[in-house]
């Protein structure tokens, strides 16, 4: 929504507007002249009224479903609302404690958290949950090689957020157990607390320059089970709540096929970094609205994501719901908000 188009509607126009969306967001029905003129009271003639519907119609904000049927928003005019329109609430604290209470409740694990934040958001909102969480970012705790046979190797990898990840390494190097044993210890010793990042630089710099035959062995196999393989981040975790919410939506139940699909795209991870980094460009909550949405072209839908952060600032993943267009946003947004807070400081 460009700013000119803001300043160039005058405050009738835009009281005229968010009667119309609120309306919409209340009602999911089309609104009239003589219904606005009852609503907000606003000293202007019903063809005066008219007139400046059939402006903010021309303008894109508006659309006619039917003729003589009244106004309906359009995904531009719900952006516009939401941009500049609409007053957001506040949380009680009952509430944030509630957010608090349900996001601790099922203990500490990085997985558990983050699963019963994507429950909760979809309880509190009666929307699909999603909380998107990049595999890796966080500090290696834990390393550990353990033989299964002549040639395969188990890594065990676990990471200072509670994750665990267990990888098959293929080897053509019979190892013992002894000198895996001894190779877990050196490297716990060696790069406990930092990032696969920060190990990859490491082994990198000392790969010419082994001292000795552990460090050798070291290198060799943590290039094998962390370099050579490398965490796909184009596969996310995806923890979602509450998919049936949606289908109740009269609009959005018409097609069945659509979101089927988008739930399949969800299920699959298909291009789901993207909400991390279209989420990521701005300081908080996002809102994407209807066919403007990135991730799937559905005027019916709208997405409102938040990052949530470690200690140090860094985003480390999205969380956010999925709904019909008529969001209450103005509950929904500081609700998000708040939630992606409540998740970085629990992980963090």
């Amino acid at each position: 929504m460009s700013k000119n188009l803001y300043l160039e509607l005058n405050h009738r126009s835009k009281q005229i507007l968010k009667s119309v969306v609120e309306t919409y967001l209340e009602t999911g029905e089309p609104i009239g002249s003589e219904t606005i003129l009852k609503k907000i009271g606003i000293d202007l003639s019903s063809s005066s009224i008219r007139s400046i519907l059939a402006n903010l119609q021309k303008e894109g904000l508006l659309y006619a479903p039917h003729i003589s049927a009244g106004r309906l928003p359009t995904d531009k005019g719900m952006r516009f609302f939401v941009n500049g329109l609409l007053e957001f609430g506040r949380l009680s604290k009952n509430e944030q404690e509630n957010i608090k209470n349900q996001c601790q409740s099922k203990g500490s694990s990085f997985q558990e958290v983050l699963s019963e934040a994507s429950k909760t958001i979809s309880g509190l909102t009666n929307c699909a949950g999603i909380v998107v969480a990049p595999k890796f970012l966080n500090k290696i705790k834990h390393i550990e090689f353990i033989k299964l046979n002549s040639n395969k190797i188990m890594s065990i990898i676990a990471t200072d957020n509670g994750l665990v990840e267990n990888r098959i390494l293929h080897s053509k190097t019979n190892y013992n157990d002894s000198i895996l044993k001894q190779t877990s210890n050196y490297l716990n010793s060696k790069f406990a607390g930092k990032t696969i990042e920060q190990i990859k630089i490491k082994i990198n710099e000392e790969i010419k320059n082994s001292k000795s035959k552990l460090d050798s062995i070291a290198t060799k196999l943590v290039k094998e089970g962390i370099i050579e393989i490398v965490p796909n981040l184009e596969t996310p975790y995806i923890f979602l709540h509450g998919q049936s919410s949606l289908l109740e939506e009269k609009v959005i139940a018409k097609d069945l096929d659509k979101i089927r699909s988008l739930f399949d795209d969800i299920e699959n991870k298909s291009n789901f970094l993207n909400v991390i980094e279209n989420t990521s460009k701005g300081q908080g909550v996002q809102i994407f609205i209807g066919s403007q949405n990135f991730l799937f072209k559905h005027s019916g839908l709208s997405m409102v994501m938040a990052p949530y952060k470690n200690k140090e600032q860094k985003i480390i993943g999205a969380i956010g719901v999925v709904g019909p267009m008529r969001l209450n946003y103005a509950k929904i947004v500081p609700l998000v908000d708040y939630t992606s807070k409540i998740v970085g400081r629990i992980l963090s």
